[in-house]
């Protein structure tokens, strides 16, 4: 919704700003460390999740198994793209339109895979506190 339109709007200049502005760090950086992270914290709650009480394992499993298919996606799918935006050699502006359409298009159902397991997360946190209040009253 900010970036891609910005890279898209005068193709290949916004592209050259792009590659600028990311010349230090770039998203990669950010998801490079949080990515792992959120993927062992997922290993973490399907394990401990293993001995909760019905019905919270699945969704962790459920969230465990998101995480890992939107980096299996984002290093089959995006990562290309990405090489053909800001690595590549900008000599074919078709083939740099054609790797932003689909990284724009294609963002959007790794965002709704994330969103997801945002959601997961909560109803596993949702189901525990609902089975620690229980024991507790």
């Amino acid at each position: 919704m900010v970036d891609a339109p910005n890279w898209g709007r005068d193709v290949p200049a916004s592209i050259l700003a792009a590659r600028e502005y990311f010349s230090i760090e770039n998203p990669g950086s950010f998801f490079r460390v949080f990515s792992p992270l959120n993927q062992v914290l997922a290993l973490l709650a399907v394990v401990v999740s293993w001995w909760a009480p019905k019905g919270i394992f699945p969704i962790c499993l459920a969230a465990l198994i998101l995480a890992v298919s939107v980096d299996v996606f984002t290093f089959t799918y995006f990562y290309p793209r990405n090489e053909i935006m800001f690595v590549a050699p900008i000599d074919n502006v078709d083939a740099i339109r054609s790797a932003l359409s689909g990284w724009q298009n294609m963002n959007w159902i790794r965002s709704g895979m994330i969103a997801v397991i945002v959601v997961l997360d909560y109803l596993a946190l949702i189901k525990i506190s609902q089975t620690w209040s229980e024991k507790t009253e």
